[in-house]
């Protein structure tokens, strides 16, 4: 049956919603589809769900919205729902560092559900940093360089005030219905502002990687020469006369600092 055909007849999306526990997953989508916010923290158990229904360009569409819970002991559960997804919405809370951290755990995990990192290319990803009404400890810029480095839209979101709820899912559901109108991909987000993945990926590590030998990416125990060249490799990179990717002078100077401390203690 042609695409356009099924649309037309079905008009109807399966979103997912990913993230670790108490990052405000449910609050989402209960303020986006019951316009209200529940201030008690009520685990997600398994997997909850949601029907609801929207128009977007004079046609109404149901839209069935797995919220799914974020503890590991819920993996069993949530691995039966990746299929036939056309939407997910990644979510993280803006403080909790550990909550943004862990998405690449789950872009992981739904990439494995999928069975091939080209299945992806069928769902529509939204990044979302919710609790923007609270102290952040992650700055937005890190949010923004993580979805663009993944070719994902980026929102900041509050699910306790409702600021930049509506504009998140509406912008999915638009993608996806864009989508499945379309050639049945979605287009990735590209950067037009004339830095490469390559250098967002080093701005990325150097940020967030869990210690110093990780932030050039080597073992520990690495010699000085082993310091010398990741060095140089990722200098030539990020040195600010060379690179504008967002971040890339305070991931320079990172970089610097980070290579002094290694080849203080650093074998021959």
């Amino acid at each position: 049956m042609d695409i356009r055909n099924k649309i037309k007849r079905i008009r109807r999306i399966k979103i997912i919603s990913m993230g670790n526990t108490e990052v405000g997953k449910s609050c989402l989508i209960k303020r986006y589809c019951e316009k209200r916010f529940i201030g008690k923290y009520q685990p997600t158990i398994g997997i909850d769900y949601g029907l609801t229904k929207i128009t977007l360009d004079d046609k109404e569409v149901r839209v069935n919205i797995f919220d799914m819970g974020g503890h590991p002991i819920f993996y069993e559960v949530r691995n039966e729902f990746y299929r036939d997804v056309h939407g997910a919405i990644l979510t993280y809370d803006v403080s909790d560092r550990s909550s943004f951290q862990a998405l690449n755990t789950w872009l992981e995990e739904m990439i494995r559900e999928l069975g091939e990192q080209s299945a992806i290319e069928n769902i529509v990803c939204v990044v979302c940093g919710n609790k923007c009404d609270k102290q952040r400890v992650v700055d937005e810029a890190d949010g923004r360089l993580w979805s663009e480095l993944h070719g994902f839209p980026y929102f900041e979101t509050s699910a306790l005030t409702g600021d930049g709820v509506a504009d998140m899912f509406e912008s999915l559901f638009r993608n996806i219905l864009e989508m499945l109108e379309g050639n049945g991909r979605r287009v990735a987000l590209r950067s037009t502002l004339g830095y490469t993945r390559e250098q967002l990926e080093a701005v990325h590590k150097l940020r967030w990687a869990t210690d110093e030998y990780d932030k050039l990416g080597l073992q520990p125990g690495a010699t000085k020469d082993e310091i010398n060249r990741a060095y140089r490799k990722l200098a030539v990179l990020l040195h600010p006369d060379k690179s504008v990717a967002p971040g890339s002078e305070e991931a320079f100077k990172t970089l610097v600092a980070t290579r002094t401390s290694l080849l203080r203690y650093a074998r021959s």
